[in-house]
């Protein structure tokens, strides 16, 4: 049996924080092994318990949620603490979403995310891959065209990216995609929803994630968000 992932909480406020665990603790596999209500509590928690992953807010009362994870990775010297940094918040400004990534967030999710899709989030990141919301994907990716994505995001901590780190332009060219399903890759870069790209398109959403898949699998990624990457650092879509 497979050891359930340990998890702790850094939220300011009580009912959500209360919430937030109550809900996580009924799910199969998760341990709430702590929580905290501001910013060095949380610093002292994540010390002090290790956990496999933090869910952390970035409106904390004392000091803010980045700069709790920025000292938190600092504070780890050569003896890294495997743990993985999960922003809850319901900040999506261009630079909050990249100041917590600079300051070593593995995944960053919005407060109004239901509960099934921060399973999603946790598992994914727990397991090495990022979760970008995809309401603020288009701020990381609009950050790739301004090639200023790679010093932001640390190479260790992303897997999938740093597995891109090749000859992209070749990765690309031998997935073999059509035209159909470069055009889908296209308005996936633009921000584009399944159900927008289906309109756009004139066909059905069915249709659409049915190419969607196809797509992360010739890319050999998992996500859309990671095919949208890949695609933009290729010189696919420009």
């Amino acid at each position: 049996m497979e050891k359930p992932i340990r998890i702790a909480i850094v939220e300011d406020h009580e009912l959500t924080r209360i919430g937030l665990k109550a809900a996580l603790q009924h799910r199969d596999g998760i341990d709430v092994v702590g929580d905290a209500a501001n910013g060095y509590q949380g610093l002292n928690l994540l010390q002090t318990t290790k956990p496999d992953l933090a869910i952390v807010d970035i409106g904390l009362p004392d000091i803010d949620g980045i700069e709790m994870i920025r000292l938190f990775r600092e504070n780890q010297g050569d003896n890294l603490i495997p743990t993985k940094i999960l922003m809850l918040t319901m900040h999506k400004a261009e630079d909050s979403v990249m100041a917590a990534f600079a300051a070593g967030a593995d995944a960053y999710c919005m407060k109004d995310i239901n509960m099934d899709k921060l399973e999603e989030a946790i598992r994914s990141t727990h397991d090495g891959n990022p979760w970008i919301d995809p309401t603020i994907a288009s701020v990381v990716l609009q950050q790739l065209r301004q090639n200023t994505l790679s010093p932001i995001i640390d190479k260790e901590k992303t897997t999938q990216i740093k597995g891109l780190e090749g000859d992209y332009a070749d990765i690309v060219g031998s997935a073999g995609l059509t035209d159909r399903e470069i055009q889908i890759l296209q308005l996936i870069v633009g921000g584009c929803s399944n159900g927008e790209i289906a309109e756009q398109l004139f066909v059905t959403v069915g249709t659409v994630k049915t190419h969607v898949r196809h797509i992360l699998n010739k890319l050999c990624v998992d996500d859309r968000t990671h095919a949208a990457v890949l695609a933009l650092r290729g010189g696919l879509i420009e």
